[in-house]
């Protein structure tokens, strides 16, 4: 298994990349978990139950801020981290709902880069929706399109997971880190 390395988790809301995350830990694996449920979680205790749909730029800006934050420190880290969701997801959200931003948003996205992008598709058959996961299956597959084509914009090779068990999954990732 390679020594280090920034190895992100994206896709559209209910793919998979929580739970395998999960797994990783289980393994010993240093992994970052998703912010935005942090994010909305807070809002929901100051009494604003959806703080992206309400205030979209103050909840982006709350995002950005928490994943760079965890970016530094998955950085310091000496070996591999896994990490759910990462800086460019801010931007290709903000893009799918036609809302402006400022440019340090996109300059993130230059400045904090990934050894590897590991793509979890939409898989409806897993797919459920909770108190901070409000989007339909239909808006979640377009998600995850905008997501795509964001990261690969940037230059990342998207590395699609199979649609598997939570052991294969986990198996294609690692197999995939030792390739790097």
């Amino acid at each position: 298994m390679k020594k280090a390395g920034l190895y992100l988790f994206i896709g559209g809301p209910g793919t998979g990349k929580s739970t395998t995350l999960e797994a990783l830990k289980r393994k010993g694996f240093t992994c970052f978990d998703e912010v935005s449920r942090e994010v909305t979680l807070a809002a929901q205790k100051e009494g604003i139950s959806q703080l992206f749909l309400e205030k979209p730029l103050l909840f982006s800006e709350k995002l950005l801020e928490g994943r760079i934050s965890q970016f530094k420190k998955a950085k310091k880290h000496n070996g591999i981290c896994f990490i759910d969701r990462g800086i460019p997801d801010v931007t290709a959200y903000m893009d799918f709902f036609n809302q402006s931003y400022p440019a340090y948003f996109l300059e993130a996205n230059h400045k904090f880069t990934y050894d590897k992008v590991f793509h979890f598709p939409t898989w409806p058959e897993i797919y459920k929706q909770d108190n901070e996961r409000y989007e339909s299956i239909e808006q979640a597959k377009k998600i995850d399109k905008q997501l795509v084509k964001t990261y690969e914009s940037l230059g990342y090779e998207v590395i699609k997971v199979p649609k598997a068990s939570i052991d294969k999954r986990v198996k294609f990732i690692q197999k995939s880190v030792d390739a790097a």
